[in-house]
């Protein structure tokens, strides 16, 4: 898994921390700050949660783009 910098871009844009965030979605810091690192994959439900909070979609935060050419 890799850093989402997404996120952490979306949260510092709203001016929360990594607390404001984690109390707004119910979940400890350090949840949130594994997800940020790329050490935590989170469920569909906190993804949903996190993604209302910050007013972005799914596909904003979460969806990993292949650059890959083949």
């Amino acid at each position: 898994m890799s850093k989402n910098l997404r996120l952490k871009a979306a949260r510092a844009a709203k001016d929360m921390t990594q607390k404001d965030l984690a109390d707004a979605v119910d979940v400890a810091r350090q949840t949130i700050n594994a997800i940020e690192l790329g050490e935590y994959n989170p469920s569909i439900k906190l993804c949903t949660a996190i993604c209302k909070t910050l007013d972005k979609t799914l596909n904003d935060l979460f969806w990993e783009e292949n650059n890959e050419k083949v």
